[in-house]
């Protein structure tokens, strides 16, 4: 029996030992490079995540005020009367809209006593345009951070993959210069390396499950406010049909 192999085996134990495979231990045993890769990508998930949790409240508050206005809208009450209430703070995009449509409305139908056909059109479309760019601003505004969920979702994969490319490449190096290729000398680096690509998928895996979720509920509500507004100018148009011709 050769007296060497107890040695080596003994050798080989105490340098796995002497790695710490904790996720800590992985990160401080990295390269400099590798170590930067985590940093971003773990910078990037905390700030994913704090997008994720602001857009989940707003478009659980917009919701929530848009139904409380629909149900104060078709109560009853006159416009006039509803946009007198409301228009000093309007408290989301509905409202809004609502808001810029009748402003529109009450700055012509005041100035003019009656409202003949070139005139009527010509508001209408006013109010059609000044309602559509207020849609427009407001959805612009709840689509801010959004393009960074879509970019983290998108790059995050592969910057992990970098550094593993380049904790891989630094393996190999410190296996040639041992000119060992046993489990010990080869899987601490691999460990570091990989671990970067982890981290990558953890980032993200929730950025694109939020960006196709948020992208949905903002797509839902624009055409929620896009058929408010259709219904809106119809009813305005009625208004202005009935005092063009005088009832």
């Amino acid at each position: 029996m050769d007296p060497t192999i107890p040695i080596q085996a003994t050798q080989l134990a105490g340098t796995v030992a002497a790695h710490d495979f904790s996720i800590w231990g992985l990160f401080l045993q990295a390269d400099l490079v590798v170590k930067s890769v985590m940093i971003i990508l773990i910078a990037s998930s905390v700030w994913c995540w704090a997008i994720i949790f602001d857009k989940w409240v707003t478009f659980k508050s917009l919701n929530s005020k848009s139904s409380k206005f629909e149900t104060a809208f078709w109560s009853g009450e006159p416009l006039e009367k509803l946009f007198k209430r409301i228009s000093a703070k309007p408290a989301d995009p509905m409202s809004i809209t609502f808001c810029s449509g009748m402003n529109e409305w009450k700055i012509t139908t005041e100035n003019h006593a009656a409202i003949d056909g070139d005139l009527r059109a010509g508001l209408q479309q006013r109010i059609d345009r000044v309602m559509s760019a207020s849609i427009t601003r407001e959805i612009g505004i709840l689509e801010r951070y959004m393009t960074f969920l879509e970019t983290v979702g998108s790059t995050a994969p592969f910057i992990g993959l970098f550094g593993t490319v380049w904790g891989i490449m630094n393996s190999f190096a410190a296996i040639a210069g041992s000119q060992n290729t046993s489990i010990a000398v080869v899987a601490p680096g691999i460990a570091e390396a990989l671990f970067a690509t982890a981290i990558g998928l953890v980032a993200a895996i929730p950025a694109v499950v939020a960006y196709n979720k948020f992208n949905t509920d903002l797509g839902r509500y624009q055409d929620r406010l896009d058929g408010f507004a259709a219904e809106l100018s119809s009813i305005l148009g009625r208004h202005l049909e009935q005092r063009g011709t005088g009832r």
